[in-house]
């Protein structure tokens, strides 16, 4: 039987590495090992996968074991009404039993409607007291909701972690830098009308950005009709040194520190 790929803890200093993907999404669970073989022959060298839900921390522990990746726990704001107060304690014991390198991903969104604000700012100020504990970065999702998340880093000190597809404005990126985090771009570099995306994306210092996919999910223009891939990082790093006017090994370089600072693994 052949080998199955598999992502090394700490990748070659020039790889790319995914630091947003969800490997155990529908879209992608009928073809996960090609989906990780494609990714490594692109040159990903790790990827992170966070979890959304109680229900699908095994589901991350049986990827890291299988693949190797890095992974994270976290209850998401989207799955608001899957999320049982007991839950919190199912993290808190997570985080301490299996070693993840990120509390996540966590955090608002204002977007949709029918998720209860209040209820979202309780479980994120929650788990963000959960990452002081036990001294974790956090994967932030944000959408719409940039203002509210920093509140609450703030007043929970936290300071370190990456905003992931960060779509905010130009202070609030800054804020979110000097807070201590990364921001993490993909597929919205890639189209052309995502003009503030992709001047973010061009300007801001670079030891404030990350990679990402998010696979399945924020598909490229160039291939809207089928899921996203960890494999896409090769062609994304492409679009951002193109962004940068900077050379493509160099970013590579960068962003694979950056992704290792944003995670206190350097």
């Amino acid at each position: 039987m052949e080998a199955v790929s598999r992502f090394d803890f700490r990748p070659a200093a020039d790889c790319l590495i995914d630091s947003h993907c969800h490997l155990d999404a529908p879209e992608l669970r009928a073809d996960v090992d090609g989906v990780v073989a494609r990714a490594r022959a692109a040159g990903v060298g790790q990827l992170l996968l966070p979890a959304v839900t109680a229900g699908n921390f095994d589901d991350v522990l049986a990827m890291r074991e299988r693949y190797g990746c890095w992974i994270a726990f976290g209850l998401h704001p989207i799955y608001l009404d899957r999320h049982l107060d007991e839950h919190l304690a199912l993290l808190d014991a997570a985080l301490a039993a299996h070693a993840p390198v990120a509390v996540g991903e966590i955090g608002l969104d204002f977007y949709l409607p029918a998720l209860d604000p209040a209820r979202q700012e309780a479980l994120l100020v929650e788990q963000l007291k959960l990452a002081r504990k036990h001294g974790l970065p956090v994967v932030l999702h944000v959408r719409r909701s940039a203002d509210r998340v920093l509140k609450h880093l703030r007043e929970q000190k936290i300071e370190l972690g990456i905003a992931h597809a960060f779509n905010g404005s130009e202070q609030q990126a800054r804020a979110f830098i000097g807070q201590g985090f990364k921001l993490g771009f993909g597929g919205a570099m890639s189209y052309s009308g995502s003009r503030r995306i992709r001047a973010l994306a061009a300007t801001l210092p670079l030891p404030s950005l990350v990679l990402e996919t998010d696979a399945p999910d924020i598909r490229p223009e160039y291939a809207q009709d089928v899921p996203n891939e960890p494999a896409q990082l090769a062609r994304f790093v492409e679009i951002l040194a193109g962004l940068r006017g900077v050379g493509e090994q160099t970013l590579r370089r960068a962003l694979h520190a950056n992704t290792l600072a944003a995670l206190a693994l350097d």
